[in-house]
């Protein structure tokens, strides 16, 4: 089948899912005054296909058959790097804002296609080519996916099996000849509101009394028994001049419940193997994190450049202080790309024939864009002002009497217009001042994982043995420390 243009994706949504807002279930999310905006910009994806600047990028042609980059298993560093490039410049498209529908649902068949094949090695089982099927059919459709893997979870210091409420991790409660009924809840479901099929992951490595929650499978949105809550986070209405990245942007998170959702057989990827749920859990977040870095890249340079221009409008870019901090920026955003290259070159093929990205690489970029992402925000907002958040509105600069008083008394640098130094004004308290820059703050603490994850990650894939191997080696120790 052929690509999907935007306005079949957007059509494609208009099927019956149960999905509410604000305690009002939501008829057709394409029109309505709030969530539309994620639609359009979710849509993103498929205008870069579209468009013949982009369409070399976004598209690949293999073995006959053309369809989107997204789905291009990556073979080498090569496959990573576009990979990682046509993230970024989606993100770049949507304005720091990610677009995900189609990367984190291959993020997760990739990691199904890698595990499916150790499942099938060690238990006989023939998940690698329900995997297979379905990924053929995303890809051929052209489908917009997203991913259920966080659970509600309850007590964090419990087992699934050991809650009180079997249902704050999604289980299995009927198995039959063709197929399985699940029940629980997931949450910080990311586009799934709207996208055309959720891939559901396990969240953490279980014990063999957890074999119901040992579970992955694929469901179309409009699943009977399936219902989306979305979050109202950021849904605001809300004018360009005063957030210039989010008035026209957003993505939608919901609370993922399944009300004994039946799963037909050839959708179901995990059915009680309990010793790969972790497995599973680890590998789609390896993948994941290759594409949070790459979507982190168009924000950084945004810090970047908007601390340097209003260093620039507010006539400071000589101080001392603020070559300090714009260098530190610089580094910063710059360390992040270069990590992330690094990642796609140092790569590893895995069973059955997929380039995985350095999971050490990989985590110290994620580590290192989360743990300094709050410094980065404090001197972009010690450049910027104060203005940033004391500034008129957009009605009093289009007020006849008003309006030219405060273009005249907001001015700069000379020549810096005043209306241009507020509108810059703006973008740092839409990036760091906003509920979208809140929301960017909080994501990189926990999205893709914690920092603490991320720190375990780094600890886990560095190669102690080779490492204590050289220090004995220049210390004159011989093995066993003799």
């Amino acid at each position: 089948m052929p690509l999907r243009t935007a306005e079949e994706y957007v059509q494609s949504l208009r099927d019956g899912r149960r999905l509410f807002f604000r305690g009002e279930r939501v008829a057709d999310i394409t029109t309505h005054p709030k969530l539309s905006k994620a639609v359009r910009h979710a849509a993103l994806d498929f205008h870069l296909a579209e468009d013949p600047a982009t369409r070399e990028l976004a598209v690949v042609q293999r073995d006959g058959q053309t369809y989107s980059r997204y789905y291009a298993l990556p073979r080498d560093a090569e496959d990573l790097r576009l990979r990682s490039r046509l993230i970024e410049q989606s993100t770049r498209a949507g304005k720091t804002l990610v677009v995900l529908v189609k990367e984190i649902g291959s993020d997760a068949l990739f990691a199904l296609h890698l595990v499916a094949h150790a499942l099938d090695q060690q238990h006989g089982t023939d998940y690698l080519a329900r995997v297979r099927r379905f990924y053929e059919h995303c890809r051929d459709h052209d489908l917009a996916l997203a991913v259920a893997q966080t659970d509600v979870k309850g007590d964090r210091s419990l087992g699934p099996s050991e809650q009180a409420h079997p249902d704050y991790y999604v289980r299995i409660i009927e198995e039959r000849p063709d197929g399985i009924v699940v029940r629980g809840a997931k949450c910080h479901t990311s586009v799934s509101a709207n996208a055309n099929e959720l891939i559901v992951l396990p969240t953490r490595a279980m014990g063999e009394r957890d074999r119901v929650y040992a579970v992955s499978f694929a469901v179309p949105l409009n699943a009977e028994g399936l219902t989306l809550v979305v979050s109202p986070h950021g849904t605001s209405d809300k004018n360009a001049f005063e957030h210039p990245l989010s008035a026209e942007r957003k993505m939608l998170e919901t609370t993922t419940i399944f009300d004994d959702v039946f799963v037909p057989r050839e959708r179901v990827f995990l059915q009680g193997e309990w010793e790969f749920a972790g497995p599973l859990a680890l590998t789609f977040v390896e993948f994941h994190r290759f594409t949070a870095i790459s979507y982190k890249l168009p924000l950084v340079d945004a810090l970047v450049g908007a601390a340097a221009l209003l260093a620039e409008y507010n006539g400071i870019e000589r101080a001392g202080h603020v070559r300090d901090k714009l260098t530190w920026l610089i580094a910063y955003a710059e360390t992040l790309r270069g990590l992330t290259e690094a990642a796609a070159g140092r790569y590893t093929v895995k069973p059955p024939g997929l380039a995985v990205p350095d999971p050490l690489l990989v985590n110290m970029a994620k580590w290192h864009f989360a743990s300094h992402y709050h410094e980065a925000v404090e001197r972009v907002q010690d450049i910027a002002g104060g203005l940033t958040v004391t500034g008129p509105a957009l009605e009093d600069l289009q007020h006849p009497e008003l309006g030219p008083k405060l273009r005249h008394l907001y001015g700069g640098k000379a020549g810096v217009d005043g209306e241009a130094r507020l509108r810059a004004m703006n973008l740092v308290a839409d990036l760091t001042a906003s509920d979208y820059g809140g929301y960017q703050e909080v994501l990189a603490v926990h999205a893709e994982g914690s920092i603490e994850a991320e720190k375990l990650a780094i600890l886990r894939s560095y190669n102690h043995a080779a490492a204590k191997a050289y220090a004995r080696w220049l210390a004159g120790i011989g093995e066993g420390g003799r």
